[in-house]
């Protein structure tokens, strides 16, 4: 029986072909509750998930379509807009620009789908950045590239698991360079978007901890130079003001371990490693990225490609499972 078409159409994006996303993909959306949350198609490689398929060994009908609303969703059916652009000898787990460059056309073909509203989702497999690079793509990873795509000036990176979920204020950038870039309107817009992602996931009155910048918070001036009052502060009492549960400055070694037994639902990291360490310690492998302040929700996998294991089988769906549950759950039904 088909999908029910209230359910949202979600573009999958196959990723870098040289790693481990057509294999994460392919068992991903043959699982029993993915179509019962949505309608996946793929922008990719048919050829390729096949490949997947048979190092998985799994039995499956991979048929290309020309567009999303072409897609029949039938239980053993993996639907792909097959874009034909990776040589079938393409080795496993090493790097290539002809990867690198298709990767890019995936998201490209996905983002042009989002924006004429024929697919309420995107839901990326890992690209290698590298590749991305040798093909002629020079973007620091999906968020920039989908935000330049979209036509978008400023998004945050969200990363979510069963334990945390943390949104950054800056990200891809030196840490020198995200202390100077970090300033109370780009906090309290950052704060903004994750709070309307927490509700539009389910949780109507988020409390969210605010990471300071220097250790401890600057405890009062000891350390740094005013970065939180100068910095953070401001932008917490205009939230505050505004009724959105937003608290801190907090120091970052200890509000990670109180979102993780419960007192805070969201935190917001200042810059890239404040968050993405702790949340990989604490829930890697059922982790999700998101991208937040986009015309369309974006989620991914939060590993890499794994060129290491790639080619082999050995690839854990877990993510990307749950990666297209919560791109289902907060993409909106499509218009009818």
């Amino acid at each position: 029986m088909n999908a029910p078409p209230s359910l949202p159409l979600i573009a999958v994006t196959m990723g870098d072909g040289a790693g481990i996303g057509p294999e994460v993909i392919v068992p991903a959306l043959l699982d029993q509750d993915t179509l019962r949350r949505c309608r996946p198609v793929v922008i990719g490689d048919a050829e390729r998930l096949r490949q997947a398929a048979r190092l998985k060994d799994l039995d499956c009908e991979i048929v290309p379509v020309s567009g999303p609303e072409r897609a029949e969703f039938t239980p053993g059916r993996i639907n792909v807009i097959d874009l034909g652009l990776l040589p079938a000898d393409l080795p496993w787990g090493r790097l290539s620009a002809v990867a690198g460059d298709a990767a890019y056309q995936y998201v490209r073909v996905a983002a042009e789908l989002a924006m004429s509203g024929a697919v309420q989702g995107i839901c990326t497999a890992p690209l290698n950045k590298e590749a991305l690079h040798a093909g002629g793509h020079l973007f620091p990873g999906h968020t920039e590239l989908l935000a330049h795509l979209t036509g978008v000036d400023e998004v945050s990176m969200m990363l979510a698991t069963p334990t945390v979920k943390v949104i950054h204020v800056t990200t891809h950038i030196g840490l020198i360079d995200a202390v100077n870039r970090i300033e109370p309107g780009l906090v309290e817009r950052t704060v903004r978007r994750g709070h309307e992602a927490m509700v539009r996931a389910g949780t109507p009155r988020p409390v969210i901890g605010v990471c300071g910048i220097n250790p401890h918070a600057g405890e009062n001036g000891l350390f740094g130079y005013g970065e939180e009052e100068e910095k953070i502060v401001p932008a917490l009492e205009v939230l505050r003001a505004e009724g959105i549960d937003a608290r801190g400055p907090l120091p970052a070694d200890t509000a990670f371990f109180l979102a993780g037994r419960g007192d805070y639902d969201l935190i917001v990291a200042m810059y890239h490693d404040q968050g993405h360490g702790p949340v990989k310690v604490l829930g890697l492998e059922a982790g999700v990225n998101l991208t937040v302040g986009l015309p369309v929700i974006r989620t991914s996998v939060d590993h890499g490609t794994a060129f290491d294991i790639a080619g082999t089988g050995k690839a854990d769906p877990g993510s990307m499972i749950e990666a297209l549950r919560q791109a289902a759950e907060m993409s909106s039904a499509p218009a009818r």
